[in-house]
């Protein structure tokens, strides 16, 4: 699974059976629910691993979003039994703005995007 987090949405990706190819999936508020939510999707597609991007600045130190990118995988960490990876996302949601344009999927594109980059890096499924 890939997360594209932000404040007001977060982006979620699947992969294909083989874990081989990210798709984005659904597009989820940034709510109370959000941790139980991800944990049902987990548990009904059998995730093997989350992949959240990781926020940075252009000179590559951690933006404003990040320390909550960092809550947020610590509550995925001890709520749930999956592993969980960050993947640098510089502009993941402006390559899926240019690619597609403002629509309902666009944060789940951006994780796509994350989990693809991610699949890519380590030659390995998910």
């Amino acid at each position: 699974m890939g997360i594209d987090y932000g404040t007001k949405r977060v982006g979620i990706a699947l992969t294909d059976e083989d874990g081989a190819m990210a798709f984005p999936h659904a597009t989820y508020g940034n709510d109370d629910s959000l941790i139980a939510r991800v944990g049902e999707l987990c548990k009904d597609k059998g995730v093997g691993g989350i992949v959240v991007g990781k926020s940075h600045d252009l000179d590559g130190a951690p933006n404003k979003v990040q320390k909550d990118i960092d809550a947020f995988v610590a509550a995925l960490r001890e709520a749930l039994s999956v592993p969980v990876y960050l993947e640098p996302e510089q502009f993941s949601t402006q390559a899926a703005l240019r690619i597609q344009g403002r629509t309902s999927a666009t944060d789940a594109s951006a994780a796509a995007l994350i989990l693809d980059s991610y699949i890519t890096r380590n030659q390995q499924t998910l």
